[in-house]
This record gives C-alpha cells, structure tokens and sequence, in this order.
C-alpha cells in the first residue's frame, strides 16, 4: 500500500502515520528523514543534497525526487510506504506520478487531514499557557507566530496539490479535528474506499486494446471442432454448416430459406425394387410350371 498524507503543521500526521505503520506494516517515509539519511550515507543523491543544504538553499525537485526514488527501493519499503512532507508541489507530484509508473506502479490513496487553522492556534497557545503554569520548558514548535506562518505558506502551497490529486480521484478528505481514534478510523475507511476507485478512462481502453491485440476469445462457442482438436467429417460436418438464410445481419430479418428439392431415388433403392420384381416373376413362373 502506497499513501501519501496531506496536512497542515499540527494536524497529526505523525501520529496518524504511526497507527498506519502498525496496522498495514508499511513504512513511514518523511523528506527531512530521506535528505539527512543519503547525506549521512554519502550516496551520490545525498552529496547533491548537501551541497544546496550548506549553502542554505532549497533542495531541487529533481534531487528531492531521486532521493525519494532510491529510498523507496529498499526492502522495507517492498510492502508499501507512507509519504510525509512529499510531494509538496504540483511539479513533485507529476515526478512521483512518473517515477512509480516507470515501476509499474501508483498511489493507492491521498489523504488530507482537513483542519480548522484558527483551532490550531488556539490550541497551540493553550499549549503554551500550561506549560508556562507548570514551569516546563516550551516545544521548538510552541510559537503560535511561526504556526500561522507555517499554516499561511501551507495553504499557499499546497491548495494546487490538493486539486490535483481530487482531479484524479485519489484523494480522501478526513476530519483531522476530531478524536485520534476517530480520525484513525476514519482513514481506515477511506483507504477501503480507495481500494476500489475506478480506473481511468484512458487505462481502460489500453486494456482493450491490448484484449484485441491478445486475440481474447469473445465468449461465443467457436464453429468449428471440440475441444478435442479433431475436424468432424462427412455428412454430420456438413449438416452442422450454417445456410445463407441463417447467416443474416445480427438486429435484421433473416430471408425464408428456399424450399427444398426432393432427393433422388437412391441407387441401392432402386436395387431393392428390381431384385423383388424378379423374385415375384419367378415364383410366377414356378407355379405355372407345377
């Protein structure tokens, strides 16, 4: 199974994606990991990353994108994977589309937890608030600001993605503000949902192209022998074949067959005839002679 989850910062993603991981078996696979394991690896992508992250620029989407491509080649990820942080952009998401059908491959589904942003920041700073009463020490991510920067650049970003995967008819929307077991279940629906949404348009007439490229049988019991592969011969052959009249156009009238003509007298009856003429002559003859 290959998903991918969409949501804001603060939406649950991760924990949604650790009931995922421990349900389906799969393995959750998240861009920062991806880009500071092939940079700690030294691979060759990784060297690439490295560069653009010590100069503090972003990392290409075609970096981004082998990265992801080598990754998703381990044999963790044989069973499936989630995809967390990626794609963020419409020219990621045709890559990732690209790169998985060159693997024979797709998305199973796209799932975006829909979250209230105000909410957000209201919990957020109800966050901050406790934590200050009882003296603890404040979470990087506990900056209601940065939240609504966050939020704002996401929303930016991310509605194109959004309607790109809804025009292909992958994503599933969930409640992201309700319980965490509610919202768990929620996604277990959506993914059985998925199992079963249609095939494009375009797919489905590749695969009838290909069936009559393959010669795939129509069904019909074929005229000729059974299944023994032996022709039937003589008469009975004969007598199986369709006449001109039964052979007309499918929808339309079929002609009257023309009448019949009688058969001729068969020889060996003809025979029969003569042989009891000559058997009656001859008891004539015998009992005139007596």
């Amino acid at each position: 199974m290959r998903i991918v989850l969409l949501g804001p910062p603060g939406a649950g993603k991760g924990t949604q994606a650790k009931e995922l991981v421990s349900k389906y078996g799969i393995v959750q696979l998240s861009t920062g990991d991806m880009l500071r394991a092939a940079v700690a690896g030294g691979t060759p992508v990784g060297l690439k990353a490295k560069d653009f992250m010590a100069r503090g620029a972003l990392v290409p989407d075609e970096v981004v994108v082998a990265i992801v491509a080598e990754r998703i080649e381990g044999p963790d990820a044989k069973r499936g994977f989630i995809l967390d942080g990626f794609p963020r952009t419409v020219p990621q998401a045709e890559a990732l589309d690209r790169l998985l059908a060159g693997k024979g491959l797709r998305l199973d589904a796209v799932v975006e937890l829909k979250v209230d942003p105000d909410i957000l920041i209201r919990r957020i700073e109800h966050r901050v608030e406790q934590a200050k009463l009882r003296g603890e020490a404040l979470r990087p991510d506990d900056n209601p600001e940065v939240l609504k920067q966050r939020l704002a650049a996401y929303e930016a970003q991310t509605a194109p993605l959004v309607a790109y995967f809804r025009n292909q008819g992958a994503l599933r929307t969930v409640d992201g503000m309700a319980p965490v077991e509610d919202v768990a279940s929620a996604i277990g629906r959506a993914l059985a949902d998925a199992a079963f949404r249609p095939v494009s348009a375009s797919k489905i007439g590749r695969r009838k192209a290909g069936a009559r490229a393959g010669g795939e049988p129509s069904g019909r019991k074929s005229s000729g022998s059974k299944s023994s592969g032996l022709k039937p011969s003589g008469r009975k052959a004969a007598g199986r074949r369709k006449s001109p009249a039964k052979a007309a156009p499918k929808g339309g009238k079929r002609a009257k067959a023309a009448p019949r003509a009688k058969p001729a007298r068969k020889p060996a009856a003809r025979r029969i005839a003569q042989n009891r003429q000559k058997s009656s002559k001859a008891a004539r003859l015998r009992r005139l002679t007596k």
